[in-house]
């Protein structure tokens, strides 16, 4: 997948869709995913750190944090997670959970007021995670969707009106490159490469007729892929990923795609916790993350496995400030709530959000010629029409020497907080704060 790739090339058959990232995109900066699928009913999974942190793939995948992985996880020998099935659940068929999840407390629109509240401006919901459980009636899997079994209700088709009745753009989720019911693989205990993941024709008209139906009935604005796209639907021509990036932009002319449908197209690049950095270059682009290690609901994750409201609210700006969007996931719980934890964060970002982000939405990085970013302190600048904007996180009463161009900025004109120019620097000391989260100055620009 592209994810994976410092430079990916188009092939032709793909260059048609070429353009610049629309505007809306690049401005939203901020987007809230949501992984729910059967995995929510076992919801287990070792928080053993995040991705791109553990370089030995082996311990990786054996002790996968990533609870929506259940399914492969408990299929490998010696994993502590195949040990808790065999414990818990007997050693059931993955089915089992289909049945077993509810989603009896869901509320779409619950749901949709806590992602308002963030100021988050899109919305992407898995659709098909890798164990193939659809969370809509998809064209061909039979009984095996959330329609038909489980929850009995078209999860997509409420995520996507409670979106629209918000003003929130939609997206979907796709999980292209795997499928362990359609197209079962061995489980996978290293990196993923063509060994492991469907490629014939078969699957690829399958996939196809997914995302078609996605694009057709929900009129989504982004279309999220994950992992690859089956090699056979590649080429031009009949049910070719080609033509679903045409019907895609037809329907969105502004719409969006990431970059893991394979080396094909994209609008963004992608990055996934600490993996993938080699994306987050000069185009647009996007990290997600959890609000903790799993993206799927664990129930091994608390507090100390997560970030807090502070730590939100400086990855967000760490994101922004270098010029990408942060897509920040909440894991629903089978019954289809958010974990507390997990709803204090948001809850806490949307707190900051609304006092500072003025100087966020829509704003741009602001070049290190005018002012550069530093660890300790912590600070980071953005860009808005006429002003630069310092976010700094010291201790109350510290003061904080910026490192700026004081012949680009109006420093005698900074506030926002308590701040002052001495011999040609300036000085930030943070007040006693009621809101968590850094400080924000604001500098005119000459």
């Amino acid at each position: 997948m592209a994810l994976s790739m410092n430079d990916p090339e188009r092939p032709l058959p793909y260059r048609r869709f070429e353009h610049a990232t629309p505007a809306w995109f690049r401005d939203a900066k901020l987007g809230v995913f949501v992984h729910w699928g059967p995995y929510a009913v076992p919801a287990w999974a070792e928080p053993i750190g995040a991705f791109g942190t553990l370089d030995d793939e082996e311990e990786w995948f054996t002790h996968n944090p990533y609870a929506e992985w259940y399914h492969n996880t408990v299929r490998i020998e010696g994993s502590p997670a195949r040990r808790h099935h065999l414990e818990t659940y007997g050693g059931a068929d993955y089915d089992t959970f289909l049945d077993l999840w509810r989603a009896e407390s869901f509320d779409a629109g619950s749901v949709m007021d806590l992602v308002a509240a963030t100021g988050a401006r899109y919305f992407v919901p898995t659709t098909k995670h890798h164990d193939g459980v659809t969370l809509w009636d998809a064209p061909g899997t039979g009984d095996r969707n959330t329609v038909r079994r489980g929850p009995r209700r078209d999860l997509v088709g409420e995520f996507s009106e409670a979106a629209a009745r918000r003003g929130i753009r939609f997206g979907v989720y796709y999980s292209g490159g795997l499928d362990w019911h359609v197209a079962p693989t061995p489980p996978i205990v290293r990196h993923i490469d063509d060994s492991v993941r469907p490629r014939d024709r078969a699957y690829a008209d399958y996939v196809f007729d997914h995302v078609a139906d996605l694009i057709e009935r929900y009129r989504p604005e982004l279309l999220w892929g994950d992992i690859e796209y089956p090699d056979a639907g590649k080429a031009e021509g009949g049910k070719s990923l080609v033509e679903l990036f045409r019907r895609f932009y037809a329907a969105r002319p502004e719409g969006v795609v990431n970059d893991r449908w394979g080396e094909t197209h994209w609008d963004f690049r992608t990055s996934e916790y600490a993996h993938g950095a080699g994306s987050e270059g000069e185009g647009a682009w996007e990290n997600c993350r959890g609000v903790g290690f799993s993206f799927g609901h664990n129930r091994l994750e608390d507090e100390s496995h997560s970030l807090t409201g502070p730590e939100a609210v400086r990855h967000f700006l760490d994101v922004v400030s270098r010029g990408g969007n942060l897509l920040l996931n909440i894991g629903l719980t089978a019954s289809g709530e958010v974990a507390p934890v997990q709803r204090r964060t948001l809850e806490a970002l949307g707190a900051w959000n609304r006092v500072h982000g003025e100087a966020v939405f829509g704003s741009r990085p602001l070049g290190a010629d005018l002012a550069r970013p530093s660890e300790r302190p912590w600070v980071r600048w953005t860009r808005t029409a006429g002003y630069a904007h310092a976010f700094v996180d010291a201790p109350p009463g510290t003061p904080v020497p910026l490192d700026a161009d004081a012949g680009a900025l109006d420093l005698s004109a900074a506030g926002g907080a308590r701040a002052e120019v001495v011999d040609g620097t300036l000085l930030v000391t943070p007040d006693e704060r009621v809101l968590a989260g850094p400080v924000r100055v604001d500098v005119p620009l000459r």
